[in-house]
């Protein structure tokens, strides 16, 4: 199974709080929801694509819990977003939840984080979507386990905040699979691992 992490990212690689102004404050971050103003009718139909060609979801924590309280409740033009959320496979990275958990199709995994995730991948075909969960993100970078970024970059300059990319001195190689730009001057970049 490949695994993909989908990111909503600014140029200088911030993915900290991007949907609304108290996901995330923590470390003092002051400008949650910075990236609804980037959305247009090209990057929505981006994140429906990707929602419909995933197998499976993976998910930090938090992200999770999010999603799990709002997801689950949507009706309307977002039903296009919360079905295949609600009904495909759901892997939750956690130490703190407990099985089982409330979301359906939700499979928490537990010990150690980059083996637990290796054999999600090992057992499945098609693709594991990582959304948001910016930690487990570094987390399985950092760890070689990530095959593809899908990554919608807006124009902007936040100065602080997550990051997916750790500062560890580590040379990766990534290969343009495909771009194009937005109406608004985001840009929707594919990248992947460079073979060894």
């Amino acid at each position: 199974m490949k695994l993909v992490v989908v990111e909503w990212m600014s140029m200088d690689g911030v993915v900290q709080a991007p949907g609304a102004p108290d996901e995330d404050p923590s470390g003092g971050f002051a400008h949650g929801g910075w990236h609804l103003r980037w959305f247009d009718d090209t990057s929505r139909q981006w994140v429906v694509d990707g929602l419909e060609c995933a197998s499976g979801f993976l998910f930090g924590r938090l992200t999770y819990e999010r999603f799990a309280a709002h997801w689950p409740h949507v009706t309307g033009p977002e039903k296009v977003v919360a079905d295949p959320l609600n009904n495909k496979p759901k892997y939750v990275v956690s130490a703190t939840l407990a099985s089982p958990l409330a979301w359906e199709h939700s499979s928490l995994l537990t010990g150690d984080v980059a083996e637990a995730v290796a054999e999600v991948k090992e057992s499945g075909e098609g693709e594991l979507h990582l959304i948001g969960s910016a930690r487990l993100a570094q987390t399985l970078l950092e760890h070689d386990l990530v095959d593809e970024l899908r990554l919608m970059i807006d124009p902007v300059l936040l100065g602080g905040g997550k990051r997916i990319f750790a500062d560890d001195g580590q040379l990766r190689t990534l290969r343009l699979v495909g771009s194009r730009p937005t109406s608004t001057g985001a840009l929707l970049a594919t990248y992947a691992r460079e073979s060894d």
